[in-house]
């Protein structure tokens, strides 16, 4: 199953929670949001954190007691269990955490309008071709849905910023509800899952070969 964890951090601006859960996470995830400058991104940090750490549970683990090692393109992954698939992203009020045992990729993006002009500068034509035919309401969370979508590819592949946005496509099957990736990067198959349980965003959690198995969302309360 891939399982897909998500938590609203506006709880972590009370900083005597703050501290009691920051205490709960390893030393590396602890210098991760230590030299972030901002008290929201501190709180989306620490969420993204706490959410792997419940994640690592169900294999009787805890973050605070596993190494990590670093891919070649910046992908974090743990050292000694790479039976263990992960990927964070937290954006606005909310963070996700996806665990599974294939390579995974995941993101979240809160919908705001006046973003067109990064589908212009990133996407390939044929996303843009399916962005603007759409109406102009819905133009906005389409281009925040193929972003979400790219996003999760190119973490699930480990290679970060380092492939262009343009050089693999999301096309939309708007008869099935199903997206699927054209790319050269290799030859496997990536499967792609969106979620629509957060009323604002947009979340997508990307899986290689992985189209028969379970997927979940379930939401956790850090009190």
């Amino acid at each position: 199953m891939i399982c897909t964890y998500y938590a609203d951090v506006r709880c972590l601006d009370n900083e005597t929670l703050f501290r009691e859960k920051l205490k709960l996470l390893s030393p590396y995830r602890q210098q991760k949001i230590a030299i972030l400058r901002h008290g929201k991104d501190k709180n989306r940090s620490l969420a993204a954190g706490l959410l792997l750490d419940h994640a690592l549970a169900a294999f009787g683990l805890q973050e605070r007691s596993v190494e990590y090692e670093i891919g070649e393109w910046g992908k974090p992954a743990l050292k000694y269990h790479p039976e263990i698939c992960f990927s964070l992203s937290h954006s606005g009020d909310y963070a996700i955490c996806t665990v599974g045992d294939k390579p995974v990729g995941n993101d979240i993006e809160r919908e705001r309008d006046g973003r067109l002009r990064v589908a212009d500068r990133f996407f390939a034509q044929e996303e843009l071709a399916w962005l603007y035919e759409a109406g102009e309401e819905e133009q906005t969370q389409r281009m925040f849905r193929l972003w979400t979508m790219k996003e999760s590819f190119v973490k699930a592949i480990g290679r970060g910023m380092s492939l262009s946005l343009q050089d693999f496509v999301i096309h939309m099957d708007e008869e099935s509800g199903r997206a699927r990736v054209r790319h050269s990067v290799d030859a496997k198959y990536y499967h792609m899952r969106e979620y629509r349980e957060i009323e604002g965003y947009c979340t997508a959690v990307c899986v290689q070969e992985s189209s028969d198995i379970a997927y979940s969302m379930i939401p956790i309360d850090f009190y």
